[in-house]
């Protein structure tokens, strides 16, 4: 049985009451690890079937919108993925929940691009590159970690990820010039020579130098002077 320890990533601003109680997850992260050797027929990613969604929170509130697809590919031997590659286009990242053209929402697609967080002017591309896939089965657990409990606690990995996973996906992802390992749960099928994956899990930002008002760093968080460190990411990706 397989044991995968969760720790916590995010983006925006606030406060609440102080109490811990439910618990969030991140995926587990380490640092960069050799990427797999590609074997088999190389698909290309669907950019208009795709989609790589993020959220964010703070104790008054939470942010959500998209980072652009620029390229990628899926590696498959067989009825096995055997590797691949995701390019994101970080000047092009997207805010939804605010109204397009309005003051708040070109503010928070500004910050959110500023060295503050991505710093998408000296890194305006993130990747991920598949380290290998294993099979999820039904003993696999996950362990989880309390989060500061708000209102707006970020959802758990369980709540974002489909309900039925069916292989783990490792790979380094690289931002703002840093690449750490991560490991998630996804369901994953191949039909007819395409691709199909879904998952939903959560990163800790600061793992990436994403540290604006960092939580941790915050002694009495009752002051509402930090944004949660935890992000959440939801994958939806296609080939052709």
């Amino acid at each position: 049985m397989k044991t995968i320890k969760l720790s916590g990533f995010i983006l925006a601003a606030a406060m609440l009451t102080f109490a811990c109680g439910k618990s969030g997850e991140t995926v587990e992260t380490t640092e960069a690890q050799e990427v797999a050797a590609t074997e088999g027929t190389t698909l290309s990613i669907d950019k208009s079937a795709t989609a790589i969604g993020w959220k964010g929170y703070k104790p008054t509130g939470q942010h959500n919108g998209i980072i652009p697809v620029t390229e990628g590919m899926i590696a498959v031997n067989g009825e096995n993925i055997t590797g691949g590659k995701i390019t994101f286009d970080i000047t092009n990242l997207e805010v939804h929940d605010l109204e397009a053209g309005s003051e708040m929402h070109g503010k928070l697609t500004g910050h959110l691009q500023s060295a503050d967080f991505f710093d998408a002017a000296n890194h305006p591309t993130a990747t991920f590159e598949i380290t290998s896939v294993e099979p999820f089965t039904s003993s696999d657990t996950i362990t989880e970690e309390e989060q500061f409990e708000t209102e707006n606690t970020p959802e758990s990995t369980t709540e974002l990820n489909p309900e039925t996973p069916t292989h783990w996906i490792s790979g380094n992802l690289t931002m703002r010039g840093t690449t750490k390992n991560i490991k998630f749960p996804a369901t994953v099928s191949i039909n007819n020579g395409t691709v199909s994956a879904k998952a939903g899990f959560n990163i800790d930002r600061t793992d990436w130098g994403l540290s604006y008002q960092d939580e941790s760093s915050v002694a009495d968080k009752a002051k509402d002077k930090f944004i949660y460190n935890t992000v959440g990411v939801i994958l939806d990706v296609k080939t052709n």
